[in-house]
């Protein structure tokens, strides 16, 4: 077992866990969005960030992706850290500006508006690419993909046309952290393969 501390508590993480699993195991509370236990981890949203102290050293990371070391000092709401969410906050609610999870989340931390450009007010999906993950992991069919670049890129069915590889298994929608996929659903799956199944009968 490999041995450090977060927030001063002496934690124990087998090898090869990262900081957020071993945080999660022992019951610490670790922001994320993008993040869940059925696919590997992508980074992409941020907000999963802790501050690594060593003396006057210290450096800011993803605690989804950092790997567990003997003797760490992981710091989970440092005054950096929480400067850190904020922005990153401030850029989430400028990417998904209609999403009340990422609205509510803002909140907690104090965030109420941004000062990044918002493109659309509408937007709540804030492409951090788990319903691609998990419908290409662990779905096994990658029925969903980013589509374009940019401001332009969204989260769809690849050459935005209906996928006829959809299962209509709904985890991409169990998975999405602001809800977005919902209204999206019927756009990516097209034509349900049970349902051809059932009216071929």
């Amino acid at each position: 077992m490999i041995k450090f501390t977060i927030n001063d508590q002496p934690v124990e993480a087998q090898a090869g866990w990262t900081v957020l699993e071993t945080a999660l195991h022992h019951g610490i509370h670790i922001p994320t969005l993008c993040h869940h236990e059925a696919v590997e981890p992508s980074g992409s949203c941020r907000l999963c960030v802790v501050e690594l102290k060593e003396g006057d050293w210290s450096k800011v990371v993803i605690s989804c992706m950092y790997p567990v070391q003997e003797g760490l000092n992981v710091y989970t709401e440092s005054e950096r850290v929480k400067n850190v969410r904020r922005w990153i906050l401030e850029m989430l609610l400028a990417e998904c500006p209609a999403s009340t999870e990422i609205q509510d989340l803002a909140r907690e931390y104090g965030v109420t508006s941004t000062r990044f450009a918002i493109h659309n007010p509408e937007e709540d999906c804030m492409l951090c690419g788990l319903c691609v993950r998990v419908c290409r992991e662990v779905v096994g069919v990658s029925a969903i993909s980013t589509v374009g670049r940019g401001v332009n890129k969204i989260v769809g069915a690849p050459y935005s046309e209906p996928s006829k590889d959809c299962v209509a298994c709904g985890s991409c929608v169990t998975v999405c952290p602001t809800g977005a996929m919902r209204k999206r659903l019927d756009a990516v799956r097209g034509e349900p393969k049970v349902r051809m199944a059932r009216s071929a009968v």
